[in-house]
């Protein structure tokens, strides 16, 4: 494990693994809103796929302790790196240049970091505790087709649903700097490659949160 140890303690290896770990949230992100997107267009499917994911062994016992290991370490990480780039320059610029130096994005991800982990917060309460006490603690029998409802009936709140809104923004301002970001430490920043990269990155960063912002909106308003 000495090259585990040697990763984490340079700050290369610490934005390395960063990276990584952004890049699989990424692509879980892209997974839990494909499975979320089915619920406007068909109750059926999204209570077989919810099933499949609530009682495959492989995902819950596997795939979803990796989850909350990714979360919580890109999230250290990220907190890390904030105070040791912060402690390397504790005297403010003479004069701020605005976006001249950097978006208001990469300036501001720890904010906006923190407000997406108080939103994964309010998400796990409102969905992984309930799920988890449903099966473990009530040991209720399964039923497949309870999963629409509970999504449906999250929604007819209309704080909870400006507080998702509001996180979705917040993530897709995270997302703006951060998708490139992640390519970048991972060394990805060939002229040849990388302004696709950063198109990708615009159209992931814009659609995957305002895709997700829809499908609130759409079980608030439809189902009111």
């Amino acid at each position: 494990m000495s090259w585990l140890k040697k990763t984490f303690s340079s700050t290369i290896g610490r934005k390395f693994a960063m990276a990584l770990s952004a890049l699989f949230l990424l692509v879980f992100l892209l997974q839990h809103f494909a499975i979320n997107i089915t619920s406007v267009f068909s109750a059926g499917l999204f209570n077989e796929l919810s099933h499949f994911m609530g009682t495959n062994p492989l995902v819950q016992f596997l795939l979803q302790p990796v989850l909350i290991a990714g979360i919580l370490l890109h999230f250290i990480l990220g907190v890390y790196l904030e105070m040791t780039n912060k402690a390397a320059r504790p005297i403010a610029y003479a004069q701020y240049r605005g976006s001249a130096s950097a978006t208001w994005m990469s300036r501001n991800m720890a904010y906006s970091g923190m407000a997406i982990l108080l939103f994964m917060s309010l998400h796990f309460y409102d969905f992984w505790v309930p799920e988890i006490v449903y099966k473990y603690v009530e040991v209720n029998p399964e039923d497949p087709f309870r999963y629409y409802e509970e999504l449906v009936h999250k929604f007819q709140n209309p704080v909870r649903i400006g507080l998702y809104v509001a996180a979705f923004v917040f993530l897709s301002l995270h997302l703006l700097h951060g998708f490139q970001s992640a390519f970048q430490s991972l060394g990805a920043r060939h002229p040849k490659y990388y302004p696709l990269i950063e198109k990708l990155g615009k159209i992931y960063a814009i659609g995957i949160p305002a895709g997700f912002v829809f499908i609130a909106l759409y079980h608030h308003f439809f189902h009111a």
